[in-house]
């Protein structure tokens, strides 16, 4: 794999040149570049110049030699977008499949995804491999939902990658959706040009994706990155993982939901949430955010306290993990678009100034579009592994 992504970094690239680069011996880069071109990996796109005798032939990665398919998965929709082996995805479909029952759920999403592999534009395309984004706790080594609150409690220890891989007969991969969204932002977004970031996914639950020298920071047992039950009010709110006071608990979006239907009696008539209430007799959260653009509301404060809470999270991983880049995103990525002042006043002031000052805080571009962008990149990352990649591999599914 080392020569694919040499080629691929560097390309067009001689075989000359190639074997500089690799230190492999010229028969060697023969061998190997013979059996790229015959699996269609790599081209031949040309003749460098000549520094005496024959010019030598140039050679190009094949993009489109093969696809990958990545797929976010939510309770009650999925989110599937189809790449080539280099650009980012750019075919996308939403697909309304209740993923309660995980036997059930998964059967269907195999089924549309072998629809989308014998749809005309690809029928003839080689797929290399699928990779999925899931809300919770995971076991990436056993390939195991070990749990998930937002998908139901029948996910619980569900070994979806074997059941995956049986239905498509491709290899699958599976990641938590924070970790795939930094996976996103660092092959096809805003952290490309960098090696240690953080996504923050501001969503049902609040989690985060960490890349530490390219790559994501698992945890001894996977789990890094659970923000959301970082304790930022003693005796807080009741959290789902049991404990009180979680960031979770507080600003995730059942949580900002049931406090304002809880303060709806102190809410003025002439409020827009309170009318968006009166008009629906429901509050939903879109109607926050889409009031909550209008200063001094009831929404505007709520979210404004929320960036608060953000902001001292935001700091407390930013001394953690010193990342060159904190990108903030999921469905309330909003609060930042609002609030980012307040949100950079609070890492400013809980943040070790040092540390603070050299790291930059953006909302990401993906939008909602993260966790399959990271998904398809999930897969990519494992096509083309570096030797050191595979060697880490071993020894982490060994100590598992």
């Amino acid at each position: 794999m080392s020569v694919i992504n040499t080629i691929k970094k560097h390309e067009p690239i001689s075989r000359q040149q190639l074997a500089k680069v690799t230190g492999l011996t010229p028969p060697a880069i023969t061998g190997i570049v013979r059996e790229l071109l015959d699996m269609g990996i790599v081209k031949e796109v040309g003749l460098d110049k000549s520094r005496g005798g024959r010019r030598p032939v140039k050679l190009r990665f094949n993009s489109d030699a093969g696809y990958v398919m990545g797929v976010e998965v939510t309770r009650f929709e999925s989110f599937i977008g189809t790449a080539d082996l280099k650009n980012p995805p750019t075919d996308f479909r939403k697909l309304k499949i209740d993923m309660t029952e995980p036997e059930i759920g998964i059967k269907q999403l195999s089924a549309e995804i072998k629809n989308i592999m014998d749809e005309e534009r690809y029928i003839k395309k080689t797929f290399l491999g699928v990779g999925v984004a899931f809300p919770g706790l995971l076991n990436i080594y056993e390939g195991s939902v070990k749990r998930s609150i937002n998908l139901g409690s029948s996910w619980n220890h569900f070994p979806v990658k074997a059941i995956l891989e049986r239905e498509l007969e491709l290899p699958v991969f599976i990641e938590n959706n924070s970790n795939a969204s930094a996976l996103a932002e660092r092959w096809f977004g805003g952290g490309s040009d960098c090696k240690d970031l953080v996504y923050i996914n501001l969503g049902e639950g609040i989690s985060a994706g960490i890349v530490i020298n390219d790559r994501i920071l698992q945890g001894a047992q996977g789990h890094a990155g659970e923000i959301g039950h970082m304790s930022i009010q003693e005796d807080g709110p009741l959290c789902n993982c049991g404990n009180r006071g979680c960031l979770e608990s507080i600003c995730g979006i059942p949580a900002l939901v049931r406090q304002a239907k809880s303060e709806l009696p102190v809410i003025p008539d002439d409020d827009a949430l309170k009318k968006a209430w009166m008009a629906n007799n429901e509050i939903s959260i879109e109607d926050i955010i889409k009031s909550a653009c209008i200063k001094d509301s009831y929404s505007w404060e709520l979210l404004r306290q929320m960036s608060v809470y953000v902001g001292k999270a935001i700091a407390n991983v930013i001394n953690f993990y010193n990342p060159k880049i904190v990108f903030i995103g999921g469905k309330m990525a909003v609060v930042a678009d609002y609030f980012m002042d307040i949100i950079k006043q609070n890492v400013d002031t809980h943040a070790f100034p040092e540390i603070a000052l050299s790291t930059d805080i953006e909302i990401s571009t993906l939008k909602d579009k993260s966790g399959v962008m990271g998904a398809c990149a999930l897969v990519l990352k494992h096509l083309f592994k570096s030797n050191s990649d595979m060697l880490e591999d071993v020894q982490q599914a060994s100590y598992e």
